[in-house]
């Protein structure tokens, strides 16, 4: 399966959960409380970072996609950074970079 991949900054975190639950129907697969949150949809794969400071801008976007080996990323000719990951390299990756806190 592939799923199209797009981060946001977003202000609250809790808030925005609630909000982005309604949105998507379903609930995050892995929540890093104060820090960071993963949906997964079948067509979806939407993060959120807490960052008051940026929020509302995109970070990255990306795909999702079980035939991906690691985790590579790239910038096109606009200077938009696209990941590509596998979700086990995702969920690896989560706990890597914002600590071991993850709630899923």
């Amino acid at each position: 399966m592939r799923r199209f991949h797009i981060a946001l900054a977003v202000a609250d975190l809790e808030a925005s959960i609630e909000d982005y639950t309604r949105r998507l129907g379903t609930r995050p697969a892995a929540v890093v409380p104060r820090k960071y949150a993963l949906f997964r949809t079948d067509q979806l794969n939407f993060s959120i970072n807490q960052m008051p400071e940026r929020a509302g801008q995109l970070r990255h976007l990306g795909f999702e996609d079980d035939a991906a080996h690691g985790f590579s990323s790239t910038h096109d000719v606009n200077g938009i950074e696209w990941e590509l990951f596998s979700p086990a390299d995702q969920d690896a990756k989560i706990p890597e970079v914002y600590g071991n806190e993850v709630v899923r």
